[in-house]
């Protein structure tokens, strides 16, 4: 038979204090001997005591383990929000809390004002800020002692405030225990764990709490630490990606100015410009002349929507780059070029990305230096070139340099064609100062490998062509686009100066004519002259013939190819007052054939025949043709 479990069986079991007492209970049933009982009754004290201090030391192992693990835990954590946030929640665990909370201390305003809370029932608590000293919470963090209270409602040792009270009634605290967390001798927060009943806390758990707080602070510090690190990380990379941004703009700085310095050297123009500064700077560019025409573009340039007026003008005026955000269009640099304070271009660039550096911006600055340049050179030569293509064309027109073969060597080097048939156009400007319009016309003829300019007063152009009337109208849109308007007298002349010389004076005496005649605005040839071409100008024979085959060549021709009488039916119908009954009689003829006469006539002289302006022209056309007849052939 086996007996009752000693105490040192039970103890070795763990056995609840239940078994204890019932080894007592049993000797007492069993009646055995008072001392034996009474021995027994001092071994269950003795093996009780024992067991309290097993369950004790169990517990707190398991709290130092606890503590232990939450601290390795906390050393992992370099992100300071989530170190706040397992420390509160870690303390509420290790102490069994209803409710645990951190506050940090603002020196500042000396107040200590919750930072994170697990547990905690109203948005009021989360946001309570205690002045140092007041509370339970305000005097720990003000004296860096731990405090604690089994009914903090009912604790007169602590300053007590309506609204602290109301926050801590809504959360129907009771009992608080509340710790420092301490860093290098400052106290920088509390931490608190809370019971919404009245009970103690033991020294085991003040010394847990504390010993987790010490922890946590120095995992909070570390953290802090390491943010600080990080940031200082960030700023030296902030500062490294700085100064590789400017090394980098310094190179693109420096390649740009060697390749615009190249640009110069070799003589090139605003386009090669255009192209150095969209390549180095990775955009698009448009240079505008100073009435904002288009000289070159490079890359994939957009229309800006805007009026650059604005920019254009604070650009002038700060001789810097001004830049522009429009929606839609990235970024735009508006930067003048410009010689003293003199406006001779615009530089337009576009960003579609980012935006240009400092850097950048200067030599968007530099370029539009380069761009002035550029432009008044440029502008140098072609001065030199108008006074010397001027002089060539006096020499031509006024037959000063009598040799031709020296005229057309003249001509060629300056890339102009006397060789060919020539149009002689004699233009009067008006809106345009004589220096302007000169210019304007010498830029037009030398585009068409010609000469151009101001001669005697007039602006005159001689450009190889046969057809006169063409090159009247373009000079005209020309000097149109620069602002003014004009009329021209224009004249085909054969191949050679001597040719060209000759024609001048009729191109000169078509101009007068229009002007007289008070047509001014348009362009005309001799023959569109008609009669007043005979009345106010002087004609000779050349002339007389020259207006009869303008007016009535075609149905002479016709005549002399075909037999036929078209001259003679034209000069009966004006005879009859273009009656076509009464020419019918005078030819004898059935007025059928007179009205096929007729259609065949218009054909030959186009539509507007019977006008009464051309009719007049026709019928002077055909007495001359009489008359010449009878002094000499015209045919």
């Amino acid at each position: 038979m086996i007996g009752p479990p000693s105490f040192l069986d039970l103890l070795y079991a763990e056995a609840s204090r239940e078994s204890f007492d019932e080894v007592v209970a049993r000797a007492e049933r069993d009646r055995l001997p008072e001392a034996e009982v009474e021995e027994l009754r001092a071994q269950r004290r003795v093996a009780l005591r024992l067991r309290e201090q097993f369950v004790r030391q169990r517990q707190r192992e398991a709290e130092l383990s606890a503590l232990y693990e939450t601290a390795s835990d906390l050393t992992a954590i370099r992100d300071v929000d989530a170190i706040l946030s397992a420390i509160v929640r870690r303390a509420r665990q290790l102490l069994h809390a209803d409710m645990t909370y951190l506050s940090l201390n603002d020196e500042t305003e000396g107040a200590s004002y919750m930072r994170v809370t697990d547990g905690a029932l109203t948005a009021e608590f989360r946001k309570l800020r205690l002045p140092l000293g007041t509370g339970l919470l305000g005097l720990v963090a003000q004296t860096g002692a731990p405090y604690h209270t089994d009914d903090y409602q009912a604790d007169e040792r602590f300053l007590h405030r309506d609204y602290i009270d109301t926050a801590v009634a809504g959360e129907q605290i009771r009992a608080i225990l509340g710790v420092p967390l301490v860093v290098d001798g400052t106290v920088i927060g509390a931490l608190l764990a809370v019971h919404r009943t009245v009970r103690t806390f033991p020294p085991a758990e003040i010394s847990l709490l504390t010993s987790f707080a010490a922890h946590a602070a120095v995992a909070l510090q570390n953290a802090r630490l390491f943010e600080k690190t990080q940031a200082a990380l960030a700023d030296v990379d902030e500062a490294n990606r700085q100064i590789r941004a400017h090394s980098q703009a310094v190179e693109v700085a420096a390649s740009a100015h060697d390749q615009l310095t190249d640009v110069l050297l070799r003589g090139g123009g605003v386009a090669d410009v255009a192209s150095v500064l969209a390549d180095v700077l990775e955009g698009a560019l448009v240079v505008y002349d100073a009435e904002r025409r288009e000289l070159a573009t490079a890359g994939d340039a957009v229309d800006v929507p805007v009026d650059l007026a604005d920019a254009i003008r604070e650009a002038r005026g700060s001789g810097r780059s001004v830049e522009l955000e429009i929606p839609g269009c990235g970024h735009v640099y508006v930067a003048a070029a410009l010689a003293g304070a003199e406006h001779l271009g615009t530089l337009v660039l576009h960003r579609p990305r980012e935006p240009l550096g400092l850097a950048d911006r200067r030599t968007v600055e530099r370029g539009a230096l380069v761009t002035a340049l550029v432009l008044l050179f440029s502008r140098s030569v072609a001065e030199a070139e108008d006074r010397v293509r001027g002089e060539l064309l006096a020499d031509l027109l006024s037959g000063r340099d009598t040799d031709p073969a020296r005229l057309v060597d003249r001509a060629r080097r300056q890339g102009a064609d006397l060789d060919s048939p020539c149009v002689v156009a004699v233009a009067s400007v008006r809106g345009l100062d004589r220096h302007r319009a000169a210019q304007v016309a010498a830029r037009h003829a030398g585009e068409l490998r010609g000469l151009g300019g101001d001669h005697e007063g007039q602006v005159v152009v001689v450009v190889p062509g046969t057809d006169a009337t063409a090159v009247g109208e373009a000079l005209q849109a020309r000097i149109r686009g620069a602002g003014g308007s004009c009329t021209v007298g224009v004249v085909t002349s054969g191949p050679g100066p001597k040719a060209v010389a000759a024609a001048y004076p009729e191109a000169l005496g078509c101009l007068s004519t229009l002007l007289t005649l008070g047509r001014s605005g348009e362009v005309s040839d001799p023959a569109g002259l008609g009669l007043a071409r005979l009345v106010l100008g002087d004609a000779g024979p050349h002339e007389l013939d020259a207006f009869i085959a303008d007016a009535i060549g075609p149905v002479l021709d016709y005549d002399e190819r075909r037999g036929t009488g078209l001259v003679e039916t034209l000069e009966a119908w004006f005879t009859s007052g273009s009656r076509p009954a009464e020419t019918a009689k005078a030819l004898h003829i059935h007025p059928n054939t007179v009205a096929q006469r007729l259609d065949r006539i218009g054909r030959l002289l186009g539509a507007g025949w019977r006008d009464p302006a051309r009719s007049l022209d026709l019928q002077m056309a055909l007495r001359l043709y009489r008359l010449r007849r009878l002094t000499g052939p015209t045919r």
